[in-house]
């Protein structure tokens, strides 16, 4: 081909591991270190619910003794209600992500497409707020909770309702705050063409705007429902009776004992726990990784 063209044929160039590591190959020695370092605690502490001795020195020896004894004496043990415990934390993290996305988109469309009194004055005051730790509520929450209490008690302390409404107050400024960023890189040109057919606020929010929108909302939905499966402070003051806690709360009672603390019940129960989050993270993960404006626009 060179002699018909009468131009040479390119050279090829050889291989030099020095600029392709100063490139783009350190890149990958940092991203296998991540790797490492990240999934070392997850192996312990599977290790460590395959541990049938149940303490959590013998488990220092990786996989070194290997069984299902945990799992089953945690999910059987009749003084261990693992199973009500997980059915309550995958109730109320759920219906506290849905509303949190829900709520939040709500907030976030009205803060970037309307404009109304107060509207600075309430994106100020929503990162004010923020400014404090949810800790320093929890005495203030539970004499909240408590007159309430009084009043309604379906809301009140011991309630699976009255912690999803103190999750949903305390996750809705942030949030709110996070979508309105997200909602002001959707070109207002499609509301504005949607109006010119007849579309109102409401028909453009449902039809249009969340659809497009898809990205923040799995974001939004899935650090809510990691957040709720976490918590245990605020958990471990509102929900007194065992049956009504949640694996956060529940599962700390099996290594509270100073005198026999059951790790490798702990882990298996952890590994469990790690279940739910994980599936909510493959699912969403598509519409994480989803065109912002796919299909918006023909």
């Amino acid at each position: 081909m060179s002699t018909i063209t009468g131009r040479a044929a390119p050279t090829r160039r050889s291989f030099n591991f020095g600029r392709w590591f100063r490139t783009t190959g350190w890149r990958h020695v940092v991203g296998v270190i991540v790797v490492i370092f990240s999934l070392f605690p997850i192996v312990f502490v599977v290790s460590s619910s395959l541990n049938p001795n149940g303490t959590l020195t013998g488990s220092n020896a990786l996989f070194s003794k290997i069984g299902l004894d945990s799992y089953i004496r945690i999910i059987s043990d009749p003084q261990v209600p693992f199973t009500t415990w997980f059915a309550n934390t995958l109730i109320i993290a759920g219906i506290t992500a849905v509303c949190t996305v829900f709520l939040g988109a709500l907030a976030a469309y009205s803060f970037s497409r309307m404009r109304f009194t107060g509207r600075r004055m309430g994106l100020i005051t929503i990162v004010v707020v923020q400014m404090f730790p949810q800790l320093l509520a929890v005495v203030a929450i539970f004499l909240l909770m408590s007159a309430i209490g009084d009043l309604f008690p379906a809301i009140g302390l011991n309630t699976h309702v009255g912690l999803i409404m103190v999750y949903l107050g305390g996750a809705l400024g942030v949030n709110t705050y996070l979508m309105y960023g997200f909602f002001n890189t959707i070109p207002a040109s499609i509301d504005e063409a949607a109006k010119i057919d007849g579309a109102g606020h409401a028909r453009i929010f449902f039809t249009i705007i969340l659809r497009l929108v898809a990205p923040i909302l799995a974001v939004v939905a899935l650090l809510s429902f990691i957040s709720s499966v976490n918590e245990f402070v605020i958990a471990s003051v509102l929900l007194v009776d065992t049956e009504q806690q949640t694996l956060a709360v529940g599962l700390t009672k099996l290594v509270s004992n100073p005198r026999y603390a059951d790790w490798s019940a702990f882990s298996a129960g952890a590994v469990m726990a790690a279940l739910p989050v994980m599936a909510l993270f493959l699912f969403l993960q598509k519409y994480i990784v989803g065109g912002l404006t796919a299909g918006s626009v023909k």
